[in-house]
């Protein structure tokens, strides 16, 4: 996941520094080029206007998708993190044992405790798991 992330972010400075540098060099074009009396009758200001807004339009935009992708990110990161109570009844044991397991880490046949002991399930066992509810 924390790959994904991180190419995700390297994808975006890098077309960051493109389009920069495309607009630097689109820049000095037009810096170059001499404005003609009657070019700029018919080119008023309104085009320099309509390129500032789509460029904050653009901002906005990638604002709302780092927050977006943020705000996702972290709310599966807190149900993962979520502690689910793991009871097992085996044959040979009047009372069940209990768990305290990271939703995470939960798997078919085995788990990961909170304090790092890995508990497989034999197919003789049974497994309840409270908490998943929420």
């Amino acid at each position: 996941m924390l790959g994904k992330i991180l190419l995700t972010a390297a994808v975006i400075v890098i077309a960051f520094f493109f389009i920069r540098q495309r607009n630097l060099a689109a820049a000095a074009a037009t810096e170059t080029k001499q404005v003609q009396p009657s070019e700029a009758v018919q080119n008023p200001a309104s085009h320099d206007n309509l390129a500032a807004d789509l460029r904050l339009a653009a901002y906005m935009f990638l604002v709302l998708m780092l927050g977006l992708g943020g705000a996702m990110y972290y709310f599966r990161w807190q149900d993962d993190h979520t502690i689910l109570t793991v009871t097992l009844h085996r044959d040979d044991q009047v009372t069940p044992t209990s768990y305290q397991v990271y939703k995470y880490q939960l798997q078919d046949r085995s788990f990961i405790t909170v304090d790092g002991t890995s508990v497989a399930i034999a197919s003789s066992e049974r497994m309840e798991v409270f908490g998943l509810d929420q």
